[in-house]
């Protein structure tokens, strides 16, 4: 069967948040630590709803990683996708993601986190990639995002400008927060929290 497969990738396929440790492991843990800290009245703005989830994300990434060079976030983004994700991802997910490969269903990680340091897990893997894409402007990272944070509706609507979903008879999709809900409405079968 010629199935679509849609996964989130940070709490459904790993046990922790993926750009938090990406983050830490470009800064460095006290850079990182430092941080946390003078960021921590925005970060309670988000928890208590008042500042919006792509605000957040895009403040953090800003202060962290703007003004790195290209060619050394590239480096480190590689690093961090081969040596790292591997130690946090649920044993359940990668079982299942495997069986869907092995049946012949393209299988679309679909992530708010940073596109470009999942993708070479991705490509190792043979899935595809969706996730938010950062700015890089004459070699320099520039801290703001270059698409739409994907996120809730946002995921909905990349997914459908990059597949036509007419062509697949059957469409599985898995995830883990209320950002998923729109994601998991597009499927025939969708899975909250199914790997825990």
């Amino acid at each position: 069967m010629n199935a679509l497969v849609l996964s989130d990738f940070d709490g459904t396929i790993t046990t922790d948040d993926s750009l938090l440790r990406f983050i830490r492991f470009v800064v460095g843990d006290v850079k990182f630590m430092w941080g946390m800290i003078y960021l921590s009245p925005m970060l309670i703005a988000y928890m208590l709803k008042i500042l919006p989830n792509y605000k957040a994300k895009q403040n953090m990434v800003s202060y962290f990683l703007k003004g790195m060079s290209e060619k050394e976030f590239m480096k480190v983004a590689s690093e961090y996708s081969l040596d790292h994700i591997d130690r946090i991802l649920r044993p359940k997910a990668m079982e299942k993601i495997n069986w869907h490969k092995e049946n012949g269903h393209k299988v679309v990680v679909v992530s708010a986190s940073i596109e470009c340091y999942l993708k070479p897990w991705c490509d190792k893997n043979g899935l595809d990639i969706i996730g938010t894409k950062i700015e890089i402007k004459s070699g320099i990272v520039t801290g703001r995002f270059s698409s739409k944070n994907c996120y809730g509706i946002e995921k909905c609507n990349r997914v459908k400008e990059l597949y036509n979903l007419s062509e697949y008879p059957y469409i599985y999709a898995y995830g883990d927060t209320p950002g998923d809900k729109e994601l998991l409405e597009l499927a025939d079968e969708s899975l909250y929290k199914p790997f825990r």
